[in-house]
C-alpha cells in the first residue's frame, strides 16, 4: 500500500469483530513498534500484550472507553520507566497501528485516568507506567482503503483543513 494512502485512510475504530488476530500478525504489529525510532535509540518501552478475556475485562475498567479494550482481539500496554518518553511511545504506537492497518487490523489508542492502577493491573515493575494502551482487532465491516485516492480520504477526514494548521516563516 502507498504510505500516504495508509495514513490518509486509517481511522480509529472503537468496535471489533469477534475474531482473533493470528500470532504472526500480532508479531508483525509488535515488531513495527520495536522498529520505531526513539531518543538516542534507547527503546525505553515495554509492550504488555493483553489478550485473555479476563485480563481485557480487568484492564477495560481502567481506560476511559471500556468497550475499546473489552471487545478487542488484543491490546498492547506501552509502558516506560516513570511514564517518560511519551513521544517515543507515540512513534511506536503509530508504527503498530499502521502495520496493523496494512494487515486489515484496525486499532484505537486508549488513555487511562490512573496509570498507577493500570500498572498494578498489568503487573509492571515498580516505577514503570503505561503511557497508552492501543487496542487491536478485525473490523466489523469490510475495509477497502484503496477504494478511494489518498486525496479523497484526506478530504473526507474530520480534521481541520491544512491551511488552518500551517504557518510559514
Amino acid at each position: 500500500m502507498d504510505t500516504f494512502l495508509a495514513v490518509a485512510s486509517k481511522r480509529d475504530w472503537r468496535s471489533y469483530a469477534d475474531r482473533p488476530v493470528p500470532e504472526d500478525v500480532q508479531r508483525r504489529i509488535l515488531d513495527a513498534g520495536r522498529l520505531s525510532g526513539s531518543s538516542q535509540n534507547k527503546q525505553p518501552w515495554t509492550f504488555v500484550v493483553v489478550e485473555s478475556a479476563e485480563a481485557k475485562a480487568r484492564l477495560a475498567e481502567l481506560v476511559y472507553m471500556e468497550a475499546n479494550v473489552r471487545t478487542c482481539a488484543f491490546a498492547v500496554a506501552i509502558a516506560t520507566g516513570g511514564g517518560k518518553f511519551p513521544l517515543d511511545v507515540g512513534r511506536a504506537m503509530q508504527n503498530m497501528m499502521l502495520a496493523a492497518w496494512n494487515d486489515g487490523v484496525v486499532s484505537c489508542p486508549n488513555g487511562m485516568p490512573d496509570p498507577e492502577a493500570a500498572a498494578r493491573a498489568l503487573g509492571l515493575d515498580e516505577g514503570s507506567l503505561p503511557i497508552n494502551i492501543p487496542s487491536f482487532g478485525y473490523p466489523k465491516r469490510p475495509l477497502d482503503p484503496e477504494s478511494k485516492s489518498a486525496q479523497d480520504w484526506s478530504a473526507e477526514a474530520n480534521r481541520k483543513v491544512l491551511d488552518e494548521l500551517v504557518r510559514r516563516l
